[in-house]
């Protein structure tokens, strides 16, 4: 005999949200679901869901609460606003949030749920996209109290092909922070290949070391990166990457000399890498200046302290 599968609460059933939802409802699972666009909640009731009147109104029998929300500002109103869900959950009710957020708002959130309700916060930002979402193979990367984690194990097993314990609270944001941080630095280097490519006359989709990467090379020329302004494109790519953009930013700009050096720095604020080494990191007031990784055309990639 099958096993019940438990209620979920959920809100946010936006671009992420509510492919899962569908996955969840198509799936034998009842979810009261709660999006701040109508229309959005339209589409949940199509799929299967019951639509709720507020966040709070959505924990509502629920052992579960799954929030997948844009900002750390919509997470914070949905969960401890006037009608958030900390004003209808109590234990063993556990909420996990699926957003990428900061990672210093991550964790404090889970203190602030834990100390009003007594109710776990597991942090589980994803990987995949939407069409992972839908058909239950996104990555997820965790963060929380082992119990959490190992509770919400099962309901992973329907929504993730691949679903990491990565340790206590904001574990799983670092994770998604450093898989960002790769992308980002890939999206540099993959346009700079295509700009040196093109200045010099040859297709770079034909090039077999770019045929490898050509999603992510036509994800760039789409974005017009080649030739052009690499800080306000490189930007613009790394919002749509969920990149949390107060832990990164871009400097320098590609002269209109293809041989002229080019510099992207992703800067990292210390507190958040020294939060990220545990209990036992320590850091002092000279350690909190932004750590730079540069990267230039023919010159191997460096680390630096900017003071």
């Amino acid at each position: 005999m099958t096993a019940q599968r438990p209620n979920i609460g959920y809100v946010g059933v936006g671009l992420m949200g509510l492919p899962m939802v569908t996955r969840l409802c198509a799936l034998g699972y009842r979810v009261r679901a709660y999006d701040i666009v109508t229309a959005q909640n339209d589409k949940a009731r199509a799929a299967g869901a019951t639509i709720a009147t507020s966040p709070a109104d959505a924990t509502r029998g629920a052992p579960f609460i799954l929030l997948n929300l844009p900002t750390s500002e919509a997470v914070e109103s949905a969960a401890f606003g006037v009608e958030g869900i900390v004003h209808a959950l109590a234990p063993p009710q556990l909420v996990v949030d699926f957003s990428t957020v900061k990672v210093d708002k991550g964790r404090a959130f889970a203190v602030r749920l834990r100390e009003a309700t007594g109710c776990g916060w597991v942090d589980a930002p994803v990987s995949g996209g939407p069409p992972a979402s839908g058909s239950g193979t996104l990555t997820v990367m965790a963060g929380g109290a082992p119990d959490d984690l190992a509770r919400i194990a099962p309901l992973m097993k329907d929504l993730a092909s691949r679903f990491t314990a990565m340790g206590p609270s904001g574990a799983g944001l670092v994770a998604k922070m450093i898989n960002q941080l790769i992308v980002g630095c890939t999206h540099a280097v993959m346009a700079e290949a295509l700009l040196v490519a093109e200045a010099a006359g040859i297709d770079a989709a034909r090039a077999f070391i770019v045929r490898e990467f050509s999603p992510l090379l036509d994800e760039i020329r789409r974005n017009g990166v080649g030739g052009q302004d690499y800080k306000s494109a490189l930007q613009e790519l790394l919002q749509s990457r969920d990149m949390p953009l107060p832990e990164y930013r871009l400097v320098g700009t590609h002269g209109p000399d293809h041989r002229k050096e080019f510099q992207v720095a992703v800067i990292v604020r210390a507190d958040v890498l020294g939060e990220a080494s545990g209990p036992s990191k320590k850091t002092t007031p000279s350690d909190r200046g932004p750590r730079i990784a540069h990267a230039t055309p023919g010159c191997a990639s460096r680390n630096t302290n900017s003071r």
